[in-house]
């Protein structure tokens, strides 16, 4: 459970800098509500809040398989997913070229194989 733990944490750091990088574009671009029709603040803003959509669901998905499946795919989905969000981010503000398609699929990926793995481990078929 420790890389789980450690994932975690890696995605709250990320929604931090995320958050961070918003208030200072607003700051830099004196727009306090809103996206004032900004292109690169409205990347900035679903940059933030698609992580902050997605990832707390697939994160208790993935504490939650830890019990009934185990350790092993749980972190193995795990670090894909934090490599996902930082390849969606990338791309979203644009440092990443193919980052946002890539991390959005694999982030897709994480999220499907965890509730399929979570229905089967219910009806005692993992």
């Amino acid at each position: 459970m420790a890389v789980f733990f450690v994932c975690a944490g890696l995605l709250g750091l990320l929604a931090a800098a995320l958050t961070v990088n918003v208030g200072r574009m607003r700051t830099k671009k004196r727009i306090f509500l809103g996206d004032g029709g900004d292109a690169d603040l409205i990347a900035a803003i679903r940059a933030h809040g698609n992580l902050l959509e997605l990832t707390p669901l697939i994160l208790v998905l993935l504490w939650m398989m830890h019990g009934p499946i185990g350790h092993w795919l749980a972190d193995i989905l795990a670090i894909v997913l934090v490599v996902a969000r930082f390849l969606h981010a990338g791309g979203m503000l644009g440092l990443m070229p193919y980052g946002r398609p890539a991390g959005a699929t694999a982030t897709t990926v994480v999220l499907v194989v965890a509730a399929v793995a979570l229905i089967l481990a219910g009806l005692r078929a993992f």
